[in-house]
C-alpha cells in the first residue's frame, strides 16, 4: 500500500462559500446589513438612499476582496492606526549627575542587579525579614 503525507500547515485560509474566506464571507454579511439601513432607514430623498447604499457596498467589496501586498486591509488599518499612535520624535538628553557624585568626580554610574541569594547567608537580617 503506498502513503501519501497530506500537508496541513499550507498557511492558507479555507475557503467557505463562493470562493470566500469565512472572514470575506462576514465582512460581506456586514456590509450587506449596512448598505441596508443605509438605504432603508435614513430619511432622505428617493436617489440618495440608493447612492449611499452603492457607496456602502463599494467601500465593503474594497475592504473584502482588496489585499495589498497579499495582507487584507484591516491589517493594514491597524498598521495604520499603530503609526499615528506612536510618537515619531525621539529626544536625547544628557543625563544629570547627582551633585554627590559629581564631588567625587565619579563620571559614571555602574547598576548592576543583586540576585535575591546574594543575602541569604545572614538569613535576611539586613533587609528586615523574619
Amino acid at each position: 500500500m503506498n502513503r501519501h503525507e497530506i500537508p496541513t500547515h499550507l498557511n492558507v485560509e479555507d475557503k467557505a462559500f463562493a470562493g470566500l474566506t469565512m472572514r470575506q464571507l462576514m465582512t460581506v454579511a456586514m456590509g450587506l446589513g449596512l448598505a441596508y439601513g443605509a438605504s432603508n432607514q435614513l430619511p432622505l430623498p428617493m436617489p440618495l438612499p440608493v447612492m449611499a447604499a452603492a457607496v456602502v457596498l463599494a467601500a465593503v467589496a474594497l475592504a473584502a476582496l482588496w489585499r495589498p501586498a497579499g495582507r487584507p486591509v484591516e491589517d493594514w488599518a491597524f498598521v495604520l492606526l499603530r503609526f499615528w499612535a506612536i510618537p515619531r520624535v525621539a529626544v536625547w538628553r544628557v543625563r544629570r549627575l547627582d551633585p554627590a557624585r559629581r564631588a567625587k568626580n565619579e563620571t559614571y554610574e555602574v547598576v548592576l542587579p543583586e540576585p535575591a541569594w546574594s543575602n541569604e547567608s545572614d538569613g535576611g537580617a539586613s533587609h528586615g525579614h523574619d
